[in-house]
């Protein structure tokens, strides 16, 4: 008896692994996130369980200690369990807890990578997060704790790194950080993209500024770029004018 962690990628089921596709069309049971695309799901075999454990933004519904226990509780009654999480299950999917609880309970683990959107929402908008000449490296962070809480990110760090950087699960927090990262020494004018339902028929892209990142609201679920890239765009011809002139931002 297995259970499978699957990387459900950004939401366009045609970035789906060709593993994770072969296992969700023999999983026993799925046990899925809110933000799953109902697509993926379609690849699901007729006679699987399929288990909606998604939380909302500020719910109680399903802690992850009830998500655990789930698991616990169907990896030891069939033979292929499939734990579908959006990207990839070790990029801020508490995939690695999971783990060790199933691991801890005499249960078999496999890990299936996913594309993370962390990479996936700025390809999608023509953005590539490093860049010769531009950006010579990525910094990945979530924004799921407060920005002003002592012992979360150090943002102040961050504004100096010189990477592009891209924030998850920042929506609701967006001014927040636009507030800490100018604080922290980053110029107001710093380009910023924001990502939303990448990959998805309703994918939007924003183009703004650091200081004007979260005057209006950003809708979930969003990636947030910050970083001179954010102003490439190479689905349009506007960039490559841009980079001709050697001015990207």
């Amino acid at each position: 008896m297995t259970v499978h962690l699957v990387g459900a990628g950004p939401g366009d089921p045609d970035l789906l692994t060709m593993r994770a596709v072969s296992l969700l069309a023999r999983a026993d049971v799925i046990v899925h996130d809110r933000l799953v695309d109902r697509r993926v799901l379609a690849s699901a075999a007729p006679w699987a369980e399929l288990v909606d454990v998604g939380k909302s933004p500020g719910s109680r519904r399903n802690s992850q200690d009830e998500i655990n226990a789930i698991l616990v509780d169907r990896g030891r009654q069939f033979e292929t369990v499939v734990r579908l999480k959006g990207g990839d299950p070790f990029v801020f999917g508490r995939g690695g807890e999971e783990a060790e609880v199933l691991r801890a309970n005499g249960i078999d683990v496999d890990v299936v990578p996913g594309v993370s959107s962390s990479i996936a929402a700025p390809a999608a908008a023509g953005i590539p997060v490093t860049m010769r000449g531009v950006a010579s490296g990525v910094t990945i962070v979530t924004a799921h704790q407060d920005p002003t809480h002592e012992c979360g990110l150090d943002w102040d760090a961050l504004a100096r790194t010189g990477t592009t950087l891209v924030i998850l699960m920042g929506a609701a927090r967006a001014r927040l950080i636009s507030e800490r990262l100018i604080a922290g020494g980053m110029r107001p004018d710093m380009p910023v993209a924001v990502i939303t339902s990448a990959t998805c028929p309703d994918q939007q892209v924003a183009r703004t500024t650091l200081a004007d990142l979260g005057v209006e609201p950003v809708c979930n679920p969003s990636t947030i770029v910050v970083g001179a890239v954010a102003a490439l765009d190479f689905t349009a011809a506007a960039s490559l004018a841009a980079l001709a002139t050697g001015d990207p931002t």
